[in-house]
This record gives C-alpha cells, sequence and structure tokens, in this order.
C-alpha cells in the first residue's frame, strides 16, 4: 500500500464521462483500489477541482464533489510553497502552474512517487504514472 498523487486531470476526468480521459481516469482509480493504494489530494487540488468543476459542469456537481470527497487531503506548507517557487524559477523552459510546483513539492516531502494524472507536466518533472 502507498500513497498516490491524484491530479485535477485525473480528478476531472473521473468525474466528468464525456473526458476524453474519463476510462482511463476509471482505470486508474480501479487499479489504485486494486492495490489498496491510498489517493491524497493538496488544499490546492481540492480548491482547483472545486473552480473546474464548478465553470465546466456547474454548482450542483462542484458541491455534490465538495460534499462526497473522502480523499486525504494534504496541507501545502510555507516551505512547500517555497519549494513551489524554487522549481517554477529553475524549470524557465517548463509551462508548470503553480498549483503543479505546489503539488510535486508536496510529492517530494511525503515521498510519493507516482500520481494519477493526465497533465504531461507530472511526467515532465519525472513523476511516474499510477
Amino acid at each position: 500500500m502507498a500513497r498516490v498523487f491524484v491530479d485535477t486531470s485525473a480528478i476531472y476526468a473521473l468525474i466528468d464521462r464525456d473526458d476524453r480521459n474519463h476510462r482511463a481516469a476509471r482505470a486508474g482509480l480501479e487499479r489504485l483500489r486494486k492495490r489498496r493504494d491510498e489517493p491524497l489530494i493538496t488544499n490546492f487540488i481540492l480548491a482547483e477541482c472545486h473552480a473546474l468543476l464548478l465553470a465546466r459542469l456547474g454548482p450542483d456537481i462542484a458541491r455534490r464533489w465538495l460534499t462526497t470527497m473522502a480523499w486525504a487531503v494534504e496541507r501545502s506548507s510555507a516551505d512547500d510553497e517555497d519549494a513551489a517557487r524554487e522549481i517554477l524559477l529553475s524549470h524557465i523552459d517548463k509551462s508548470y502552474s503553480y498549483t503543479d510546483a505546489v503539488s510535486f513539492a508536496v510529492m517530494r516531502r511525503l515521498r510519493i512517487r507516482s500520481a494519477l494524472a493526465f497533465d504531461r507536466h507530472f511526467v515532465q518533472f519525472g513523476i511516474e504514472l499510477a
């Protein structure tokens, strides 16, 4: 059993049946369940997902996800956010978002090596996809 980071791209794909990655996201989540891996998100991912669901699928779905989401939420620390800024400043050839960089910093701190994600930035940063 290991912790696996779950990115906004995977969460959205799980919820929106019309998303091109919906089937792959469901298969990925099933793999996590079979291995008894523990999904984990950050407070930044929580906020980003809520905003994305609100904008694309409406307030009812955004609220439902917010009230039923049962995965562990790791709060980013000031040190994580400092590390995120360093990631952004040292990878000037990449277009990582601040949320991506905080995700990478938290994963580093917690020694999480894999993520359920469809965002190419995770692979670019050297993270194994679950």
